[in-house]
């Protein structure tokens, strides 16, 4: 709770009052770029904060109140996450490039009795305002089918609020990919994001000056807080352009961006990028698939030692971190390390009867930390079985070495049973990973006419390299075993993404692999 741009003796501290006062000691300080140039004062960032805030409050929206948030990487989306857990709501942010369908059953599992629409997202969000659906509709701009709350809270006088949320309570709602069916909510409290902001980064710059270059409904959005906090200031982008990218690290002076593997790869084939001055740079966080040792060596000999690796998972947020030098580290069979514990996090790996393995024998990765979600909304039979005895089952199949770094073997639900044995796709990714032919790939498992799970693999081929079925069969079953050399090779010209850009495995399957597929199991073009 804060009183006049300060905090009350004794009171709970929200993570949005935290920062807040963090903006009031530096109320002329820029502290947001956004994507077409415009600079934001700290003392505006706040105040706008605190309007919106105190208008929404009338509206309705308190503890025990939901919010969706349809906002993209804007000023206005920032100011309305805050607002509505400064106000004592819960925010529900919805992927770009999911459904409209998906989100509205997003909202409704949820309860949601609000959404909030930016003004670039005008036209899913008239799609969605035009569903049968118990939430009023209000944008953060001109709009022709919503009323501008924003432009009404901007009348109104800046005062300090008061946070109404409680530490227990649930600053978000987020949700897993989607890829086999629809999302499932993840409870996060208050308490866990509001120490999260303690957690300072290496290398991240001091100040920090973070690029937002991917969606702020992901990682970057708390990186953002983490950055406003740690008294830095951010560069807003619409969207990722590797171009766009570069000139923005050279022209703000930026130390730190997020990117997955895929983006990071983007920015080493830019044309652009050995003529951009890219001294500012002292860290680059990517993470959310596998990536390429190949490519990572040629990032680092590119950008220098600014690479740091994440592992995690939406129910745990951070687990691990690789940092610089630890990259290449690999253990058995070739894995490259996730990293070890970062500060605050317990790993343990189990035996299906619970017992502690020992290092270098693999089980499922659990996870105790306080970055660890309340449970699954709605779902306490769900929660009850990943949440056990204070720990969180991940369903990632991994090992530690003796200096308790992590290797990760592969998801247990993903993994594709064949005759002889399992094989874990990220296990096999990894391998084809390594062929000079391959650029990018994503393993999944399909059943044929007689419910036999058979070993498919989408390749990206290196340019100039058309790599054959038996080639890469041949390349895997020497260095793996005839058990996981692929049924199926299908060389496609990208690997489709989920909205929170993880492969789409279901995407694959049902294009590459399904009914409607060609099913002749060799190296071939694919139908996107």
């Amino acid at each position: 709770m804060s009183g006049q741009y300060g905090p009350v003796k004794g009171a709970f501290v929200s993570y949005v009052e935290a920062i807040l006062d963090v903006l009031s000691a530096e109320p002329r300080r820029t502290v947001i770029t956004t994507a077409d140039g415009s600079q934001i004062r700290a003392a505006d960032l706040r105040d706008r904060v605190h309007r919106l805030a105190a208008e929404l409050g009338d509206r309705g929206v308190g503890r025990g109140t939901t919010v969706a948030l349809l906002t993209g990487s804007t000023a206005e989306g920032l100011v309305a996450r805050y607002a509505v857990n400064l106000a004592g709501g819960t925010v529900v942010t919805l992927y770009e490039g999911t459904s409209a369908t998906t989100m509205a059953g997003i909202m409704a599992s949820v309860d949601c009795s609000l959404l909030l629409v930016d003004g670039r997202r005008q036209v899913t969000g008239a799609e969605l305002a035009g569903t049968a659906a118990a939430y009023r509709t209000l944008s953060l701009g001109p709009s022709t089918y919503a009323e501008d709350v924003m432009a009404l809270a901007d009348l109104r006088p800046a005062h300090p609020l008061r946070g109404l949320a409680h530490p227990e309570d649930d600053w978000r709602i987020g949700h897993t990919g989607g890829t086999t069916g629809m999302p499932k909510g993840i409870r996060m409290s208050h308490a866990s994001h509001r120490r999260g902001l303690d957690d300072r980064l290496a290398g991240a710059g001091d100040p920090p000056r973070f690029l937002a270059c991917t969606s702020l409904a992901h990682l970057a959005g708390l990186l953002v807080d983490r950055t406003l906090y740690q008294h830095g200031s951010v560069v807003l982008q619409d969207g990722f352009d590797p171009g766009e990218v570069l000139a923005a690290v050279a022209r703000e002076r930026i130390t730190h961006t997020w990117l997955l593997p895929p983006l990071l790869y983007q920015l080493l084939d830019h044309p652009d990028l050995a003529g951009t001055d890219l001294s500012s740079l002292s860290r680059v966080t990517y993470g959310g698939t596998a990536a390429s040792p190949d490519r990572l060596r040629e990032a680092a000999a590119v950008l220098g030692p600014v690479l740091y690796g994440w592992y995690g998972q939406a129910e745990a947020q951070l687990i691990t971190e690789a940092g610089p030098g630890e990259q290449e580290l690999t253990g058995r069979d070739g894995h490259l390390t996730v990293g070890r514990a970062m500060p605050g996090v317990e790993i343990a790996v189990r035996s299906p009867d619970g017992t502690v393995l020992a290092p270098g024998e693999p089980g499922e990765v659990q996870v105790r930390s306080h970055h660890v979600m309340h449970g699954y909304w709605k779902q306490p039979e769900l929660t009850a079985e990943v949440l056990r005895d204070g720990w969180l089952h991940t369903g990632d199949v991994g090992y530690l070495d003796e200096d308790g770094h992590l290797y990760i073997v592969d998801r247990i639900k993903e993994m594709i049973v064949v005759v002889g044995g399992h094989v874990y796709p990220a296990d096999l990714e990894e391998l084809l990973l390594r062929h000079p032919a391959v650029a990018r790939c994503t393993v999944f498992g399909s059943r044929d006419d007689h419910a036999r799970e058979e070993v498919h693999a989408a390749v990206v081929p290196v340019a100039g390299h058309r790599p054959s079925l038996e080639e890469l069969r041949d390349f895997v079953t020497v260095r793996k075993g005839a058990l996981y050399a692929p049924y199926a090779v299908h060389l496609v010209p990208e690997i489709p993404l989920t909205a929170v850009g993880k492969p789409d495995r279901r995407l694959l399957r049902s294009r590459l692999a399904g009914p409607s597929a060609a099913a002749a199991p060799e190296a071939g073009g694919s139908s996107f």
